[in-house]
């Protein structure tokens, strides 16, 4: 049999770019807040007094709430379109960040990340939704376009978190409101394209109809997306604190390796998308986290500028698995696409998040470097329970 999704038939419509353009910028500003929380924990550590695993907490907040309730967003994108979403969760991301700077105390950080957090998890489920309706034949690929603004959203946000507490200190994430509101703003004002049903074949809509869920399929995708985000979540957590409080760099320059590991992962996700449209999808995925544990490793052995080249092949390679995981996720469940990005992007991501807080517990009691090569090696687990998942006709 074939892999999944490698034999879409070729007569469908083209991929609507303008409104995926639209759709990825609103996603990179989003994940520009995202992206921007682990450069600035290390600023927040030192302006709260806090322990690795008091900053765990931080991130599993921001997990639970940003990602493990993306699921309920999916159920209700599928039941009805809410384009209102877009502009709205946007803004309230941008809200939460900006303003946790300078929050006065740590529970009302805490709020704040959760206020982020809803803005992330309401936008996802909408936005990729939207993507897949209009993304034609090659899924991959046009969701891979979409992705493509998140990951570079995350690999933006931490030098310009640095580049904003350099210059103004800790009340210098206010800056980052500026983006939000002026997306949040461009998305209402063309949120009537958004309401427009999109045209399928007759070839897609049959296929929609005539898919079968697989749970179980998507119950151990699951577990792999997870164990994914130990790995990823694990690096842009403590990779931080890896050079300043291991390798005494300057705190202003922890916003570099964050972007050199999420901006290849960026370029990853451009160049994943079309390998998998053509070599399939569970294959691709497959060989990406055969490929990335060595690379992870290989970060951890060397120094200088050749371990930044490691962390951005490893970043490269781990994260173009994330919109393949998406892919898959919407062949595993076609009737219902906004729920499976949800569990995929929210429900998994944000359960494999719950181990930073663990994690936070490793540093605290064995050191940076053990957390380190927990994440590096993770990517063996998800080949193992990667290789398990079915691989059926499309």
């Amino acid at each position: 049999m074939s892999e999944v999704g490698a034999t879409i038939p070729r007569s469908l419509a083209r991929p609507n770019i303008r409104i995926i353009a639209l759709l990825s910028l609103g996603h990179m500003v989003v994940d520009i807040n995202q992206g921007a929380l682990p450069a600035l924990l290390p600023f927040l550590r030192v302006a709260h007094d806090l322990s690795y695993a008091t900053v765990g907490v931080l991130v599993l907040v921001t997990n639970l709430t940003s990602s493990v309730i993306q699921p309920i967003f999916g159920y209700f994108s599928d039941r009805k379109a809410r384009g209102w979403m877009l502009p709205l969760s946007v803004l309230l991301a941008g809200l939460g960040l900006s303003f946790a700077g300078v929050a006065p105390d740590y529970w009302m950080l805490l709020g704040l990340l959760v206020v982020m957090g809803l803005g992330v998890a309401s936008y996802h489920p909408e936005g990729y939704r939207t993507a897949a309706s209009v993304a034609g034949a090659k899924r991959a690929t046009g969701i891979s376009w979409f992705s493509v603004g998140g990951n570079a959203g995350n690999s933006f946000g931490p030098p310009i978190i640095a580049a904003l507490i350099a210059g103004y200190g800790m009340r210098g994430s206010l800056g980052l409101l500026i983006p939000a509101v002026l997306m949040s703003g461009l998305l209402l004002l063309v949120l009537p394209q958004f309401s427009v049903p999109q045209v399928r074949s007759g070839a897609h809509a049959s296929a929609q109809r005539q898919g079968k869920n697989m749970p179980g399929a998507i119950a151990l995708l699951i577990l792999v997306v997870a164990l994914r985000s130990w790995a990823q979540l694990g690096f842009t957590t403590f990779i931080p604190f890896y050079y300043i409080d291991y390798l005494k760099a300057d705190p202003r320059s922890v916003g570099l390796p964050l972007f050199v590991f999420l901006g290849v992962g960026a370029i990853g996700t451009v160049i994943g998308g079309p390998l998998a449209d053509r070599w399939g999808a569970r294959r691709f995925m497959l060989w990406g986290f055969l490929v990335a544990a060595p690379l992870g490793s290989l970060f951890l052995l060397t120094k200088g500028a050749m371990a930044l080249v490691f962390l951005g092949l490893f970043g490269g390679v781990l994260v173009s698995t994330f919109t393949i995981s998406v892919v898959l996720g919407q062949y595993y469940l076609p009737g219902n696409t906004g729920l499976a990005s949800g569990l995929i992007v929210g429900f998994a991501i944000g359960t494999g998040g719950l181990a930073v807080t663990l994690l936070g517990w490793v540093a605290d009691h064995f050191g940076l470097l053990v957390v380190l090569w927990i994440a590096a090696l993770m990517p063996l687990a998800c080949f193992c329970a990667a290789a398990l998942l079915p691989v059926t006709n499309e």
